[in-house]
């Protein structure tokens, strides 16, 4: 577990590493520069899960399963909102079903922690979450990341999935997703991406969002501008922060 600056959470949880580029989204992806660091220093861990394409980090695919890290929630006292592998996807096809089960489990005997999984791989989560063995958890928050409009499928597969709370994350955002339903999906994240080949965020893309937010009652959350120093861009939008949590629907 590791405290972090995200603004939507209050630690992260990694019990798998690794993943596999997807789509455009995944192009800067942090993980993998942060996974290329932890292997530098050694972390047994991260090792063999990047590699040097173009003088940056690029995951190899290589998927490691952290059993150990499984007794890590039990721990922790006092109530938080946990990023569950945000060094990983807990739905990429290599990590298996029953290992997810081990993780479901882990959630439903803490129920006092908040778990938020992300995935850009929806329609592997609505299936494996329809298989035995898994309940709606109402402390655990399931979405999907959408980069642009050719991913605004992962929608609808995201409405499959049984969950108290679906949310999606519109980061980075690098393109506009007019065509966007957020019907049925209780929060929305919205962020430009940041680091060093950061591509810009057009104002109107968020604009978009926020607009589909209201349609469908929506939750809002503005994570950040983003460009190579987030900090300086900041995160206010219409002169204001957007810091709000979805509702609970169950």
């Amino acid at each position: 577990m590791a405290e972090t600056s995200i603004e939507w959470t209050d630690a992260t949880w990694n019990p798998v590493a690794g993943c596999t580029i997807l789509t455009a989204g995944c192009t800067n992806c942090y993980a993998m520069r942060m996974a290329s660091r932890l292997e530098a220093m050694g972390v047994e861990k991260y090792s063999g899960l990047t590699r040097k394409s173009g003088g940056r980090a690029k995951w190899t695919g290589k998927v490691v399963l952290d059993p150990k890290s499984l007794s890590i929630p039990a721990g922790w006292s006092k109530p938080r909102r946990v990023f569950v592998n945000s060094m990983s996807d807990l739905f990429h096809p290599d990590v298996p079903a029953h290992f997810i089960r081990r993780i479901w489990k882990v959630m439903a005997d803490t129920p006092r922690h908040t778990y938020q999984i992300l995935t850009k791989r929806p329609s592997r989560m609505a299936a494996v979450l329809s298989l035995n063995g898994f309940q709606v958890l109402p402390n655990v928050w399931l979405g999907t990341s959408v980069e642009d409009s050719h991913v605004l499928s992962r929608l609808d597969e995201l409405r499959q999935v049984p969950a108290a709370v679906r949310f999606v994350s519109f980061e980075p955002l690098i393109g506009s997703v007019a065509e966007g339903n957020l019907k049925d999906i209780q929060w929305a994240i919205v962020g430009g991406e940041s680091g060093p080949n950061a591509r810009p965020m057009d104002p109107q893309w968020i604009d978009e969002i926020f607009d589909q937010c209201i349609d469908a009652d929506t939750t809002f959350f503005f994570k950040q501008w983003g460009g190579k120093n987030k900090k300086a861009a900041g995160r206010v939008y219409r002169q204001r922060t957007w810091d709000d949590l979805p509702r609970l629907s169950m």
